[in-house]
């Protein structure tokens, strides 16, 4: 259903592509659209659901025109939960047991040692984050430091950023996370030029969001990046998302009173369908 939806609509895409941009693509970008790019994308238990579907809808979509490939990269092959297991969520209280919500979940296709080689590696952010920490289990630290150096782009969504800032990826860099969860982060970003206001950030090839639904946001401004906005404005609009474009303001830095952050800015932030 899914594929069907996609293909019909790609000739309404091409009539719609987007004529706004008065530059037009770059050299790299036009490179890119031939480019067989890898994408990884981490699982693991409690990992938050649009933290991952939430750019994968928008690659999906944009993989009708440029080529890709997409991994699923766990500490086990198969089914991985969404649901956090039982974890500490206040320091000196007792373990936290959330076997009531309802889950989804995703199939991780490789392991940490079996993944293909990678040009884009995703981190997403989720309540499995704290078991991850509390059981001080650094196996996606220890695979984001064996891929760095042979990744063309790093990035994270909500407090996916936690794990690049323990892998050490992120000293001297800047860098956001989920704003209800800021304090918690920051514990483990030593050096890390955390930037309170950003709805999301890019400093080189790390690119790190806000919370959850603002790696939505992320997708679209990366993917423009990579690729230019001829036929990704259309795919937002489409999928019938308005991007947020400003990187440097997210009203939920107010919203959770974060340390530094603008108090003055506007609550009501100004998005419009891409392209318009």
């Amino acid at each position: 259903m899914r594929f069907s939806l996609i293909t019909t609509l790609l000739p309404l895409l091409a009539l719609t592509a987007d004529l706004t941009t008065a530059t037009g693509p770059t050299k790299k970008q036009l490179a890119n659209r031939s480019k067989k790019f890898s994408i990884g994308i981490v699982l693991y238990p409690g990992f938050e659901p649009l933290d991952v579907i939430g750019p994968f809808e928008i690659m999906q979509s944009l993989s009708a025109y440029y080529p890709m490939t997409i991994s699923f990269i766990a500490s086990k092959t198969g089914p991985i939960s969404s649901r956090a297991p039982p974890h500490v969520m206040v320091p000196g209280q007792p373990p936290v047991d959330l076997s009531h919500l309802i889950a989804i979940d995703l199939y991780a296709t490789h392991t940490f040692t079996t993944a293909p080689p990678l040009d884009i590696l995703l981190i997403p952010g989720g309540m499995g984050g704290m078991v991850l920490v509390e059981n001080n289990d650094t196996s996606i630290e220890q695979f984001i430091t064996s891929r760095y150096n042979q990744l063309e782009y790093l990035l994270s969504v909500c407090t996916g950023s936690m794990s690049l800032a323990r892998a050490g990826v992120l000293k001297r860099k800047r860098a956001t996370t989920n704003k209800s969860f800021w304090p918690w982060v920051m514990q483990f970003g030593g050096k890390v030029k955390w930037v309170p206001t950003a709805r999301w950030t890019q400093d080189g090839k790390i690119w790190t969001s806000s919370g959850v639904a603002a790696g939505m946001d992320m997708t679209y401004a990366f993917l423009s990046h990579v690729y230019g906005t001829e036929q990704l404005n259309s795919i937002m609009n489409a999928i019938e998302y308005a991007p947020h474009t400003d990187p440097s303001w997210d009203p939920f830095s107010v919203v959770w009173n974060v340390p530094g952050a603008n108090q003055g800015g506007p609550i009501e932030s100004c998005v419009k369908p891409a392209g318009l």
